[in-house]
């Protein structure tokens, strides 16, 4: 057996992920687009779920059987509460999950209809994570570390090519979805990180704009001698990859009612990483994607449409 293969066979964890701690309070229905001037609409419904792209990828990945552990702080507050629930709910290792009251949980409101959402976002503990606060034993016991909320979580970003490289000398391999930058800027390091990432999982607007590049075939290129699987979310067309030269396609579950598209690319991400992990072939990989994608659109929220290894294994066989 190859040393390397076993090495990754007999390590604790199958994935670590930094967590971005939020809730998200997610409003549909009606006339979602505020007014000012004390002006008061009604709307259709609301939920309080848990948010956080790396807490839904966490979740979902878990969900799949993935030893998944999550290194996160709450707020000793109500919503910490929910965040502990739906982490817990999900099978995470809650080891590194730590109540912190100087700190209010973070809070995103998402106003949503089918095909779209607006996100307003106060940061509290989604940004509260340093680098003390990763124990060493976590790069030296997993086999994948998934990297999201690149521009929110601002206190890791001086650190991630540090952490990448020793991740990478433990062997581990690397995931991103850098998710959008609020200030549309798309730098602060991220050029000096995409040279240690495996797996690259932006949706198109992403890809573009961290390229700037006006098309995704221009986009790809600027691309593809850096990062060896580039791997783009399309909403409701699916994704396609990039690989050895290759183009690969998945389309998107259909005959499924959406509800609202929250989290469904951290459950995309998490598919995708499952059959990575599994060995699958990229074709494979991004058809576990699109069905942990598509199924998370059926529910409210992040979290409770997503599903376990058995329905995506039988989904999988009902779309190939």
């Amino acid at each position: 057996m190859d040393s390397n293969r076993y090495t990754l066979m007999t390590k604790r964890f199958d994935v670590v992920t930094f967590m971005d701690v939020c809730v998200d309070l997610i409003v549909r229905g009606g006339d979602i687009i505020p007014k000012f001037g004390q002006a008061e609409q009604l709307v259709g419904d609301y939920s309080i779920e848990l948010g956080g792209s790396c807490c839904i990828f966490a979740s979902q990945a878990a969900k799949l059987r993935l030893n998944t552990a999550g290194v996160g702080i709450v707020g000793d507050d109500p919503f910490g509460v929910i965040v502990r629930h739906y982490l817990q709910q999900s099978g995470i290792v809650m080891d590194y999950v730590h109540t912190d009251p100087s700190y209010k949980t973070g809070m995103s409101i998402a106003l949503c209809d089918a095909n779209d959402r607006a996100i307003l976002t106060h940061l509290g503990s989604l940004d509260a994570i340093g680098l003390d606060d990763i124990p060493n034993e976590l790069l030296e016991s997993a086999r994948h570390l998934h990297i999201g909320s690149y521009f929110l979580m601002k206190k890791l970003q001086p650190h991630w090519v540090a952490i990448a490289k020793k991740a990478k000398a433990n062997g581990m391999t690397i995931s991103l979805d850098t998710n959008w930058d609020p200030d549309e800027r798309w730098e602060d390091g991220l050029q000096e990180l995409l040279p240690y990432v495996d797996i690259f999982l932006p949706n198109v607007n992403e890809l573009k704009a961290i390229t700037r590049q006006s098309t995704v075939e221009d986009a790809i290129l600027a691309l593809q001698d850096i990062i060896p699987l580039i791997v783009v979310k399309d909403g409701g067309e699916g994704a396609f990859a990039y690989h050895q030269g290759q183009r690969f396609r998945a389309q998107s579950l259909k005959d499924i009612r959406v509800v609202d598209s929250v989290g469904a690319g951290d459950s995309f991400d998490a598919g995708f990483v499952h059959g990575f992990l599994a060995g699958y072939d990229v074709e494979t990989c991004l058809h576990m994607g699109c069905i942990c994608g598509g199924m998370n659109t059926t529910q409210s929220g992040g979290v409770a449409g997503q599903i376990g290894l058995e329905e995506c294994i039988r989904l999988l066989a009902d779309k190939r």
